[in-house]
């Protein structure tokens, strides 16, 4: 299958001399058409970052990025982004945040009428797969953080990217929501064919959405390690609790803790406790 994302030998330093960053370092990735890859490792790894680079939201130092075998040089409309923070206007409605990019492309002179009806059409399809029909004329501020959230995937699909770059986009979100978010992405990102690259710290959401997991370590950011998830692409939230996903889940955070230095020592802590005057309640 063809790359739909190709990285070859990245990297990207912030600031210059002896005070500069290595976000990150020589890395090389490929996700083909289609895939569903998360990305997960501890805090400063580079994750975001490099979901950043390919979204051409910051230009990388060296190395090359490609989607479909086009350089990244900034962003297109190829690729779509969701952030955490939602970032829907206050002003508009559902309806009127899902059709805002195609509005703002509908006054342009290679627009036609058949273009703007089109878009609708679209805007229409995307309420009812995101099940938002009921508060299309509703605010962002009377909606809930999983309702906010469907509407900004949905405004990012309305141009029909080929790929949708996630960045912790259910972090906020309580645990019966962001269940029902993660059948939500699967279900569209199947019905839409896109290849969706997703930004995660939690593992068990890595594992459940993608298809490989892309472990990343820290200082400088860089690929630590690739899985392949053994579960079929059809999903139920009851497949957590399958051995194989429970043996790639502390697989991936012994990991984790491996390559961050992140561990804890119990005896230290009791050690602690009558420094500190024990702990009080």
């Amino acid at each position: 299958m063809s790359s739909a994302i190709a990285c070859r030998g990245v990297w990207k330093v912030f600031g210059a001399g002896p005070s500069s960053v290595t976000a990150l370092q020589a890395v090389t990735l490929d996700v083909t058409d289609g895939e569903f890859v998360t990305l997960v490792g501890a805090s400063g790894c580079g994750k975001s970052t490099l979901l950043r680079t390919v979204a051409g939201l910051e230009a990388h130092s060296a190395g090359e990025i490609a989607t479909g075998g086009v350089p990244v040089v900034g962003p297109g409309a190829d690729r779509a982004m969701v952030f955490q923070n939602y970032s829907l206007y206050p002003w508009l409605t559902v309806q009127g945040n899902i059709k805002f990019t195609r509005q703002l492309s509908a006054h342009t002179r290679d627009r036609t009428s058949a273009d703007v009806e089109s878009a609708a059409g679209r805007a229409d399809a995307l309420l009812q797969v995101m099940g938002l029909e009921g508060v299309a004329q509703a605010y962002p501020h009377q909606l809930s953080g999983g309702m906010q959230q469907r509407v900004a995937i949905a405004r990012a699909l309305m141009s029909r990217p080929r790929i949708l770059l996630m960045d912790e986009p259910f972090g906020a979100l309580d645990a019966q929501t962001r269940e029902v978010m993660h059948d939500c992405i699967l279900h569209v990102s199947e019905l839409e064919r896109c290849t969706v690259l997703f930004v995660t710290h939690d593992v068990e959401e890595a594992i459940y959405l993608g298809q490989r997991v892309v472990l990343m370590a820290a200082r400088p950011g860089r690929i630590d390690s690739l899985y392949e998830v053994p579960l079929p692409p059809h999903r139920t939230q009851d497949m957590k609790h399958s051995a194989d996903f429970l043996r790639l889940r502390v697989q991936i955070l012994e990991r984790i803790r491996a390559t961050s230095g992140l561990k804890t020592d119990r005896d230290l802590l009791r050690k602690l406790a009558p420094r500190a005057g024990g702990l009080k309640t």
